[in-house]
């Protein structure tokens, strides 16, 4: 099956696109390419850009709320899981109450973004 499009951006709606690209460039690197007050481009070298979006009335996802659900989530992969939290809290995220899969030894840790959007730190 041939694709009728290549994926060109993941945009997060938020308050304050700049904090948010400034958040998102911390953890992964990259540069700010585009920024006015209602858009940020942030593009880690690959082909897809993150791009952050001005939303006067951002209402965070209610995770782990089945009524809005996490709405989507970004994953990244980390060497070593205990720095990179560290790390990952002391840019703003914080680590979410509910952790599932640790049970079964998951190699994923669910955090929050600054304005609420989930992502998790993988490992292999």
């Amino acid at each position: 099956m041939s694709a009728i499009a290549r994926l060109r951006a993941v945009v997060l709606d938020c308050p304050d696109p700049r904090a948010l690209a400034e958040f998102y460039r911390a953890l992964v690197g990259g540069e700010i390419t585009y920024a006015d007050d209602d858009w940020v481009n942030l593009r880690d070298g690959g082909k897809v850009i993150l791009s952050f979006q001005r939303v006067s009335d951002y209402q965070a996802p209610d995770w782990p709320s089945a009524q809005d659900g996490q709405q989507f989530h970004i994953d990244v992969t980390v060497d070593d899981v205990d720095p990179a939290e560290q790390h990952v809290l002391g840019i703003g995220a914080r680590r979410c109450v509910l952790q599932p899969g640790v049970e079964e030894g998951s190699n994923w840790r669910v955090y929050l973004d600054p304005v609420g959007h989930p992502f998790c730190l993988c490992w292999d």
